[in-house]
């Protein structure tokens, strides 16, 4: 059976706390939690599950959106029409990116921020990213364009920042003469 995932607002402030490290291996209401987030991040993406059980579209969560406070994301990426990558990393670090950044041209939106807010987010095209799986094995992943905006939104709320956070408020929109919008 199907339940929503009570996911904290924008004004919640353990949304602004720093998280701390995740012990490993996961425990199994972790991995619980963790199959629920992909299962809602899956519906909120397929049109006809989203309508039936009232979601918004969305492809990452952290662990802090749903009031705990420690360093565990999860992103379900759309690869093509209905079918979906699936990535869990626990205490992940970026340890590379591009020069080159890029922007969402519509902008971000966040499962946590009720409300549409204008400016594009500079982000890095492409990023590397580290940390464990479930089990405590390291990974490490290579994500460019839209999942590299995704795993940076993320890693973001892990230390307690919202993506709104980061746009430049005296030059909210770039052209694309400026920076790369995709």
């Amino acid at each position: 059976m199907y339940k929503k995932l009570d996911i904290l607002d924008e004004k919640d402030e353990r949304l602004r706390k720093i998280s701390v490290d995740a012990k490993l291996p996961l425990n199994k209401e972790y991995k619980k939690i963790i199959k629920d987030i992909i299962t809602e991040l899956t519906y909120s993406q397929i049109d006809e599950y989203a309508k039936k059980y009232d979601l918004r579209p969305g492809m990452g969560l952290a662990f802090p959106q749903l009031g705990i406070n420690e360093r565990i994301i999860v992103i379900v990426h759309e690869v093509e029409d209905g079918v979906f990558d699936e990535y869990v990393v626990v205490n992940p670090k970026i340890v590379s990116n591009s020069n080159e950044e890029i922007a969402s041209e519509a902008g971000e939106g966040c499962l946590s921020v009720n409300r549409d807010i204008d400016g594009h987010v500079k982000r890095y095209a492409r990023v590397t990213v580290e940390g464990y799986d479930e089990d405590g094995n390291m990974i490490r992943i290579r994500a460019r364009e839209e999942l590299s905006i995704a795993f940076q939104h993320e890693i973001d709320h892990l230390n307690g920042i919202l993506f709104y956070d980061r746009i430049d408020k005296n030059h909210k929109f770039y052209t694309e003469d400026e920076l790369r919008l995709i």
